[in-house]
């Protein structure tokens, strides 16, 4: 009785754990409301996922102005993360990091994770504008929605 009890302890310990190990690796992206609405997954490449679990973009170096550059899976420059915050092509916050934000909603459970697709030739980046200190017009998932792959 008691290594049976042992034995499902270890199991569950061991379902538990690279679960929790995953989301130590993955950062949460808010709206301008307070909602989790994507996530980069850091292990990943710097893949960024609709909280659906559909891959969207992906973060790259930006040599020039220090940050990312947020490039959906469809090639297209969608904008520039720094400073825990997802910039608009206009300068303009869509989302943001819980450290970004003074207040987030609670985190649903995110879904399954779908195959990433390939990145298409990257359209080149546009100069990066004046940042501004609010949020755009441009919701979180739109934006980063419009680098989907098809």
């Amino acid at each position: 009785m008691k290594h049976s009890l042992f034995a499902a302890s270890l199991l569950a310990l061991a379902l538990v754990t690279p679960a929790a190990h995953a989301d130590d690796e993955e950062v949460a992206l808010f709206s301008g409301s307070g909602r989790a609405d994507a996530y980069i997954a850091i292990a990943e490449e710097l893949t960024i996922y609709l909280w659906g679990g559909k891959p969207v973009a992906y973060l790259e170096k930006n040599d020039t102005g220090g940050g990312y550059h947020v490039y959906g899976f469809n090639g297209k420059h969608l904008g520039w993360f720094t400073k825990g915050v997802v910039w608009d092509s206009e300068g303009y916050a869509s989302c943001a990091t819980k450290e970004a934000l003074k207040t987030t909603a609670f985190e649903p459970f995110k879904s399954f994770k779908e195959f990433k697709p390939f990145k298409a030739f990257k359209e080149f980046a546009p100069f990066r504008p004046s940042l501004t200190s609010t949020f755009g017009e441009t919701p979180c998932r739109f934006l980063l929605g419009a680098g989907g792959a098809g």
